[in-house]
């Protein structure tokens, strides 16, 4: 299932048939959200398909970095944390961003780097640990940008994303 529809996603991005006309908000300035994802090149096309299936395809501003969330608030990564905050405070001044969409995945190498490899050992660790600094990003969000709704979530191997409440 998995392979077909990264498939069909590689053939409907290059026909433009993902999720309606292209370029809907682009024109204005002005988008719904920001997207916080990590580097790993196995999740680029999900997380295009998953801002689609949300229903922000072309209106999201976008940072990426090791571990998405992961890097932006987990003190290993500290040296990343103010250029995160910047971009997202000139996001919200230029685009008049409403939430932030912040994914993490399973099997994250930055993941394992930070929260160590009992945190990753098991699916259901996986999960926690993930779970965790989703929460942590999340108040981070709350004490900087307290106007910013957080949308938080795992993204599996195969595109599908758990929400993280």
């Amino acid at each position: 299932m998995a392979g077909r529809r990264a498939a069909f996603g590689l053939i409907a991005a290059g026909l433009g048939l993902v999720a309606g006309p292209r370029g809907a908000g682009a024109a204005s300035g002005r988008y719904e959200a920001m997207l916080l994802n990590c580097i790993d090149p196995r999740f680029t096309t999900h997380g295009l398909f998953h801002m689609a299936e949300i229903g922000l395809r072309d209106r999201y501003s976008q940072f990426v970095v090791a571990g998405g969330p992961i890097g932006a608030v987990h003190p290993h990564f500290a040296a990343w944390h103010d250029t995160f905050w910047q971009n997202l405070a000139v996001s919200v001044q230029l685009h008049a961003i409403r939430r932030v969409v912040a994914v993490t995945h399973r099997d994250c190498g930055a993941a394992r780097i930070a929260l160590g490899e009992a945190a990753v050992a098991t699916r259901a660790a996986e999960t926690a640990a993930h779970a965790g600094v989703l929460r942590a990003f999340r108040a981070a969000v709350g004490e900087r940008q307290p106007g910013l709704e957080v949308v938080a979530g795992v993204m599996d191997l195969d595109g599908s994303v758990e929400r993280v409440g």
